[in-house]
């Protein structure tokens, strides 16, 4: 997978996960909220996997 891909399904799975907190908030559902946050945390790793993955071919294509 690219760094590209991981930098959607990063922001992608973000912005799902703060649907589901809000949601879980409004709701009063607790468990949606921290299925929320845990999805929100998700992205945040996919998209720093991405900037590692740019990282290192940055580096590569210097070498």
């Amino acid at each position: 997978m690219g760094s590209t891909t991981d930098k959607i399904k990063g922001v992608t799975n973000e912005a799902v996960g703060n649907v589901k907190q809000a949601a879980g908030r409004a709701m009063d559902n607790p468990k949606m909220e921290v299925e929320g946050a845990l999805q929100e945390r998700k992205g945040e790793a996919q998209q720093l996997k991405g900037d590692a993955k740019d990282a290192i071919k940055k580096t590569v294509d210097r070498a």
